[in-house]
């Protein structure tokens, strides 16, 4: 198993695009700066094991800051980030 973690925390890369993407799909108005800082916290509190390989895509996933990441695998560039839908125990 591929240490996705490690390899992605160092060598993730970002797009003028993304930024955009990243404050518009998470509903915030941060510079690129602290997009990046976000970002790099995301990786570093989450898990290995949350760390899943799609295709060409890898997914990491941090169900405390309720946040998924999608980064391409080949180039290490992060693609976008989404919230995510808690499901809740209903009747």
């Amino acid at each position: 198993m591929s240490n996705y973690k490690q390899e992605i925390s160092s060598k993730i890369c970002y797009t003028e695009l993304v930024y955009s993407r990243i404050n518009k799909k998470l509903n915030l108005e941060l510079s690129k700066n602290k997009i990046e800082v976000l970002i790099s916290t995301i990786l570093s509190e989450t898990d290995e094991s949350d760390f899943q390989k799609k295709g060409k895509n890898i997914y990491v996933t941090n169900n405390d800051r309720n946040i998924r990441l999608t980064i391409n695998s080949y180039t290490n560039r992060l693609i976008t980030a989404d919230k995510l839908i808690r499901k809740t125990m209903g009747r």
